[in-house]
């Protein structure tokens, strides 16, 4: 039973999906541990990171199941999920949201006595929960996703340099123009619903043509700061082969969807991306080691 109640929880929040930001977090705090040529962060930085990262997420994530609950017993593809099947209750994942929240605040203390953390956790919290409610008035929820999971690379920096500079920030710019261009193409699944409920989505605006062409034209502009990244920084040859990969891999994943054949949305949003996000903090680790 508590097995199952635990599952229940990680299928809830999707925990598997933390490997599409985690690895961009790692990226930052790593080129902040490296910046100047010498390694210096304290192993309990890196604890700090991946205890902020899973928290901030399951409090984000449990509290936009809360939100859209109503909407996900409407809509086929998402009714099984957790709340509107009854799988899990209410209150229950309101505490869970609750708790999940109250340890990403407590988990910036780890980070003492750089203060900068939990100075900005509740700004950035309170960010993190509200684009729970975007698609009710804006078609521009996918970018708001996207600088969500775009201040991971620019915290773990903070967290571990004390400070803020160029290269996170352009790191920051690439996540959010690709979870950007990956969520508008997964949210093609669901046009037909936005329109009849009246949610806000590119898809909905532009049409699944005109929104696969806007999640092409996002994949685009984020390999412009990641090149620009790796000549400031500087990065070597291993992180500009990496970087050519990932826009193999981009091409790939727009070439799995097409107008007319939705059927291989989840394969482009979860393995590619999953490998490029991957791969990307792979290529700079083994950049800055060599």
């Amino acid at each position: 039973m508590i097995l199952a109640r635990i599952r229940n929880y990680l299928e809830l929040i999707r925990f598997s999906h933390t490997i599409f930001a985690l690895p961009f977090a790692f990226m930052g705090g790593a080129l902040a541990a490296h910046s100047g040529g010498q390694w210096h962060s304290r192993a309990q930085d890196w604890l700090g990171i991946l205890l902020c990262m899973a928290t901030a997420r399951t409090a984000a994530m449990a509290f936009n199941r809360l939100v859209d609950r109503e909407y996900d017993a409407l809509n086929p593809r998402t009714a099984m999920r957790h709340l509107p099947a009854g799988k899990l209750k209410v209150g229950a994942v309101a505490v869970f949201t609750a708790l999940s929240s109250m340890a990403f605040l407590l988990s910036t203390l780890i980070f003492l006595p750089n203060r900068l953390p939990l100075l900005l956790a509740i700004p950035v919290l309170g960010w993190l929960l509200a684009y729970s409610y975007t698609k009710r008035f804006t078609s521009l929820a996918h970018l708001w996703l996207g600088i969500s999971l775009g201040l991971a690379p620019i915290a773990a920096w903070i967290a571990i340099a004390g400070s803020l500079a160029w290269p996170p920030i352009l790191l920051g710019l690439a996540v959010a123009a690709w979870v950007a261009g990956f969520d508008v193409i997964y949210a093609c699944q669901d046009v037909d619903f936005d329109r009849a409920v009246g949610l806000s989505s590119i898809p909905r605006l532009l049409g699944i043509k005109g929104a696969l062409l806007a999640a092409a034209a996002l994949h685009a502009v984020m390999i412009v700061p990641l090149v620009t990244l790796g000549v400031i920084y500087p990065l070597g040859t291993l992180y500009f082969v990496g970087l050519a990969a990932a826009a193999a891999l981009l091409i790939y994943e727009h070439a799995l969807v097409r107008p007319d054949d939705l059927s291989r949305v989840n394969l482009a949003f979860f393995h590619v991306n999953a490998w490029i996000s991957m791969g990307l903090l792979g290529v700079t680790l083994l950049d800055l080691v060599v």
